[in-house]
């Protein structure tokens, strides 16, 4: 199968975008004016419920200091846009996106360095929050304010009605998945339920986003340090060899993997759990409101992941603050960044059943049971705490991400192909995407 290379793509926007950035970069040098009003993007849906706790956000923090805040809220083509208006040299002031995100950012000129002086609220952030807005040379260049990590959902009323414990390994739980597969658990006496849901699409990454979870619980990674901020590719390595052979084989040998996953995003990948066609999801606790409402609360259940080869390493993500260059109301940057992850500001962005901005609080402070009482949000805060991985800071993880994704789809969607011949290849490509951003171990 020809898969095209992502080899130095995302390297070139980052020139494109830097070039015109240079000289003032997005005009960096802007005259200051406490009282201009701030430009506040932020990466969700327009009218949605993110956007409804951006603007709530906003407006206690408006409360609070007197400062105004504009907020855009932009899902497709976010990047794109922003690298738009980075080429006008007029960034919005603020953005609110991935911390995935703050490499290909940051290489691209768009933040300024962030000063955790002028951010007192810093001081009670979680430290492996505030270490994944640090870029490869340990300047913060992005604050988070969200966190979360990866838990396991499952159709609790199929569980039961097949007499399942919840999984504690991975031989439960694929012997689950397949229990889900061939057992009828919705009881409709057809074959049309599948064990697990798995966004495998290459868009953005997804089956590298989503097949992380696994990897890691193996012991295998993608591209592991050296020392000295250096890295080397780890595909091929056995345990991640062994990770891509058992999940392949969900897919490939006992079909518990949900139809045509191969070409989904989250979006229909949600869709197949509340329809009822798949019953086990790893996911972060950000659908809990939706499912709840769609399904209904007591027809699944929230778990931790259960125990991989090594140990039930989950992926912890979240959102960061970033804060753009060329703002004429840095003083204005810094205190929404300050307000945003203080005691206040938390669990402003955590009120309500739907419509909130913070998933688990980032300010120590804050415990999320005395804001949500649900055990299960305890779960999720568990798993972060106790097995969560953020991506590695290096220069520009999207390539990265990029590459491994298309290589794990690939292999999902041609059960044919060789294991040791496509991963082999990818680390091939691996290697030439850590040279590119000189952190390749010599």
């Amino acid at each position: 199968m020809q898969r095209s290379r992502w080899i130095g793509a995302g390297f070139l926007a980052s020139a494109l975008v830097l070039t015109s950035c240079t000289s003032g970069p997005a005009g960096v040098d802007a005259k200051q004016n406490s009282k201009a009003p701030l430009e506040l993007w932020t990466r969700t849906t327009p009218g949605g419920p993110g956007e409804q706790g951006a603007l709530k956000l906003a407006a206690a923090f408006e409360k609070d200091t007197g400062y105004k805040v504009e907020v855009t809220a932009i899902f497709d083509d976010f990047e794109t846009k922003l690298q738009q208006r980075a080429t006008q040299k007029n960034l919005p002031d603020i953005v609110m996106n991935d911390v995935t995100q703050l490499g290909a950012m940051h290489s691209q000129g768009l933040l300024r360095e962030i000063d955790l002086d002028k951010i007192k609220s810093s001081k009670q952030a979680i430290a492996r929050g505030l270490d994944s807005g640090k870029s490869v040379d340990g300047k913060q260049f992005g604050l988070p304010y969200s966190a979360q990590a990866s838990a396991l959902l499952i159709r609790k009323d199929w569980r039961e009605k097949l007499k399942l414990d919840v999984p504690q390994n991975w031989d439960d739980f694929a012997a689950m998945a397949e229990a889900f597969t061939t057992g009828d658990p919705d009881g409709d006496g057809k074959k049309n339920t599948f064990g697990l849901a798995a966004p495998l699409s290459t868009k953005r990454g997804y089956a590298s986003w989503y097949f992380s979870n696994f990897l890691w619980a193996a012991g295998g990674d993608f591209i592991t340090e050296t020392g000295d901020g250096k890295y080397k590719p780890a595909m091929t390595t056995k345990e991640s060899v062994d990770a891509v052979r058992w999940f392949r084989d969900l897919g490939c040998k006992d079909k518990v993997i949900q139809p045509g996953a191969v070409t989904m995003e989250t979006p229909p990948t949600n869709e197949t759990f509340e329809a009822g066609r798949t019953g086990m999801f790893v996911v972060g606790p950000y659908l809990l409101p939706r499912f709840d409402e769609t399904l209904g609360k007591d027809k699944y259940e929230v778990v931790p992941m259960p125990k991989g080869p090594k140990d039930a390493t989950v992926l912890a993500e979240g959102g960061s603050i970033y804060l753009m260059a060329g703002s004429e109301n840095r003083v204005g940057q810094d205190a929404f960044a300050d307000f945003a992850i203080s005691a206040e500001g938390q669990k402003t962005g955590m009120q309500g059943e739907i419509g909130f901005t913070v998933q688990l609080p980032v300010n120590k402070t804050v415990d999320v049971s005395e804001v949500r009482p649900d055990p299960r949000w305890a779960t999720y805060a568990k798993a972060y705490q106790t097995s969560g991985r953020y991506a590695p800071s290096i220069p520009n993880w999207t390539p990265v991400r990029q590459t491994t994704a298309d290589t794990v789809n690939a292999l999902m969607a041609d059960c044919g192909l060789n294991v040791e011949t496509e991963l082999g290849e990818l680390d091939k490509q691996l290697a030439d995407i850590l040279k590119e951003q000189g952190i390749a171990a010599s």
